[in-house]
């Protein structure tokens, strides 16, 4: 019986792993984890996930981030297939792996509600765009 290729695992990272990189790994979990596992992480990490970010990912598709992520060093993470960074510029965090790329978005934090929920809005649709590249074996991994 041929044996399964495992998930490509793909981790979400920014400096801090408290808002953007955390959105994304509970929206990846949440849509897309028939076609990876998804990992967050930053190099210097706030004490807790923020608020905004847990209250409006908790209204919108009923995840409570808080129960199932922490915020998290680069180095916890298994070795990854595929690096995503969140746009934080120069001093984005680098980690091995046979995919990279940058979504570029914006710092919500601190933000209105209604700027939250368009990054939030950003990051779905940049998951799903990334589970249908992977899927479809557009990214080589």
């Amino acid at each position: 019986m041929p044996r399964l290729k495992p998930k490509p695992k793909v981790a979400f990272v920014c400096v801090h792993n408290s808002c953007r990189s955390q959105i994304a790994e509970a929206l990846g979990k949440h849509l897309a984890a028939d076609v990876f596992e998804s990992y967050s992480a930053g190099t210097e990490p706030k004490d807790r996930i923020n608020p905004d970010a847990v209250r409006l990912v908790k209204e919108l598709y009923g995840i409570d981030m808080e129960k199932t992520q922490y915020p998290k060093l680069i180095e916890a993470l298994p070795p990854v297939d595929v690096l995503v960074t969140m746009g934080c510029n120069v001093s984005c965090p680098s980690l091995p792996s046979k995919h990279r790329e940058d979504w570029g978005l914006a710092d919500p934090t601190g933000k209105s509600d209604a700027e939250f929920k368009a990054v939030i809005n950003q990051i779905e649709e940049q998951v799903l765009k990334l589970a249908e590249a992977i899927a479809g074996g557009l990214i080589e991994l």
